[in-house]
């Protein structure tokens, strides 16, 4: 984590740079407040559960691994039009290709990040992200499982609405066993009114 943090810092501090001359151009139109609106698809994470099919085949369900959909907010700070506040809270989802039984993981994402806009198109975040009401449910052929709230840092690099993210994490059980639902991911988000 510390290494992906150093690293993250100075694609930051490089990417500046390189836009330094478009940056000092760029004019944001002030727009104090808008809807934001999001969505992911996220990998990684330790392996939670492993499902075994009569066919021979199985597949595992890992911590990091879903689809989300979020709503919330952009706020864009007064005197620094490329300084953004986002915040969002969603809902992330992970099934199996099982049909007799729905198997899934479920948990409520609440994001808060500090964006700068290095370009008119550039985006680079960082903030916490909390994941709460985590639950994995085996519908009936295997142990249920429910973890306590898990709170870790977030990245993300974007381009227009297409961003790749990183989030580091770690899920608890009630018997206190660990589990890394670090993930990484392409995220999708799009502002109302847009920029």
């Amino acid at each position: 984590m510390k290494h992906f943090s150093v690293l993250f810092l100075l694609l930051f501090a490089s990417l500046q740079y390189s836009f330094a001359q478009e940056g000092e151009q760029l004019k944001l139109p002030y727009q104090p407040v808008r809807l934001l609106l999001g969505g992911a698809f996220e990998f990684g994470g330790d392996k939670v559960a492993q499902v075994y099919f009569t066919n021979g085949d199985d597949q595992s369900v890992h911590a990091g691994q879903g689809i989300s959909v979020a709503v919330g907010g952009e706020f864009q700070v007064p005197k620094v039009e490329r300084l953004l506040l986002r915040t969002t809270v969603g809902f992330k989802y992970v099934t199996t290709q099982a049909d007799n039984a729905h198997i899934r993981l479920t948990r409520f994402p609440i994001h808060v990040t500090a964006n700068w806009m290095a370009t008119n198109k550039i985006r680079l975040g960082a903030g916490l992200a909390t994941h709460q009401g985590i639950n994995f449910k085996a519908d009936g052929i295997g142990e249920d499982i429910e973890f306590k709230g898990a709170t870790g840092p977030t990245f993300e690099v974007a381009y227009g609405p297409v961003g790749i993210t990183y989030t580091a994490m770690t899920y608890k059980n009630n018997s206190n066993q660990s589990y890394s639902a670090n993930a990484v991911g392409i995220a999708f988000s799009f502002v109302i009114p847009r920029r």
